[in-house]
């Protein structure tokens, strides 16, 4: 299936950059209730049919909730464009499929109980079997 190929080829491209995992405990593919702030996960993933005529397709929106803690809202600005630019950068040749676009689609922070912040990223990759 490719959500879930699309989703472990992300988290794994995350969680393969030095200049992230230098600044997070972990990237995992669900919320972390256990660890350590700050992490990245990938909190949710929805598909549709993108098919052509010729080649199984799907259209993939994924949510990643970047979760720190601080006193300064812009404090997390320069992790959040880390993030941005590495799943931008995510290669389009998979194995099984390709990406034909990656499109950033919003993003909401806000600060949460116990001086917590909560950052959501939301992308559209649409993907085409090879």
């Amino acid at each position: 299936m490719m959500e879930t190929a699309l989703r472990a080829a992300l988290i794994d491209w995350l969680a393969s950059d030095p200049a992230l995992t230098d600044h997070l405990n972990i990237v995992a593919e669900e919320a972390i209730v256990r660890a350590t702030p700050p992490w990245l996960a990938l909190v949710a993933s929805a598909s549709t049919d993108w098919s052509t005529k010729t080649q199984a397709g799907r259209e993939l929106r994924v949510a990643l909730e970047l979760h720190t803690r601080g006193n300064d809202p812009a404090g997390d600005g320069p992790l959040v464009d880390a993030i941005e630019r590495r799943i931008e950068a995510l290669p389009r040749a998979q194995s099984g499929f390709a990406i034909a676009s990656i499109a950033f689609l919003r993003a909401r922070a806000e600060r949460r109980a116990d001086n917590a912040r909560g950052t959501l990223l939301e992308y559209r990759m649409r993907c085409l079997s090879t």
